[in-house]
């Protein structure tokens, strides 16, 4: 009976240290951020814009690391970046207050210079919404890229920074294997791409970067997917926000030919569901020409 009572109180033990640890990764993965550095090479990036720092903010979705957004602030600050571009999703669809973004917009804006694409939560806001939130943006001098492209430039040297965003449908599969989304519907959108200059492409869902690459981009950045919102050892991300388990693209850097994708995993969690195994982040790309 000893040994029965002794096997059970192990037994007790381990669940109680088990629940403990998991609690403690779930909050890791739920409630603070980290910062991801990376470097990209090319022979297609300027020289003078050798070393050059992009800061990406992802997937927000009106959380809030520390109050106002200060220990989000603080990793900002600490990259010290030469540009920051948010692709998408930085409040919910739900959202009838958006006073967490806007906070940290005010709290930036005046340091960085600042660039902003939709995601398909800003797609499904009411148009009045919508533009309350643009004209905020371009109030605090953030530039909206409404299917745009702006010019980066240092010396003589530039780079183009695109801004896409495309109509839901083009999120779903059709199917089959083929992408739904083409390379001539996106030049009917942001036009076509100069491909002896180097091309940068902000867009939220990276499903499609097969067919940004054929367009001309050299570097998207894009997010959308959370990392898979679960990630586990070998098996990789679980889940797409299009409800598909093992999504191809859910965070890092992906490359298609000369083109390269750096998928955030993005910082908040949406309306639903939480993260395990899969902390927030921000990342930090250094251009280097080689």
């Amino acid at each position: 009976m000893k040994k029965q009572s002794n096997k059970k109180v192990l037994v007790h033990i381990s669940f109680i240290i088990i629940f403990t640890l998991l609690g403690i990764r779930i909050y890791i993965d739920n409630e603070t951020i980290g910062i991801t550095k990376s470097e990209v090479y090319s022979d297609e990036i300027p020289d003078a814009f050798n070393n050059y720092k992009i800061l990406q903010l992802s997937d927000l979705h009106s959380k809030e690391f520390g109050e106002n957004n200060a220990n989000l602030i603080l990793k900002i600050n600490e990259a010290d970046p030469d540009i920051i571009v948010m692709t998408g999703d930085m409040v919910n669809a739900k959202d009838t207050d958006y006073t967490i973004f806007y906070n940290l917009v005010e709290s930036i804006s005046q340091s960085y210079k600042m660039f902003f694409i939709t995601g398909n939560h800003e797609q499904d806001i009411p148009n009045e919404k919508r533009k309350e939130l643009f004209d905020y943006l371009e109030k605090h001098d953030v530039i909206v890229l409404n299917n745009e492209m702006v010019q980066l430039t240092k010396g003589n040297d530039i780079i183009n920074l695109y801004g896409l965003w495309y109509n839901s449908k083009y999120y779903f599969s059709d199917g089959t294997n083929e992408s739904i989304l083409k390379e001539e519907i996106i030049s009917k959108l942001i036009g076509e791409a100069d491909k002896s200059e180097y091309n940068i492409l902000l867009t939220h869902n990276p499903k499609h970067f097969e067919e940004y690459s054929k367009w001309g981009a050299d570097l998207v950045f894009s997010g959308h997917v959370h990392g898979g919102m679960v990630r586990l050892p070998v098996v990789g991300a679980l889940f797409s926000p299009e409800r598909t388990f093992f999504p191809e693209y859910s965070e890092g850097i992906y490359e298609y030919e000369n083109a390269k994708m750096v998928v955030s995993r993005g910082a908040g969690i949406g309306t639903k569901g939480f993260r395990l195994f899969n902390k927030p982040e921000i990342n930090l790309i250094t251009l280097v020409a080689d």
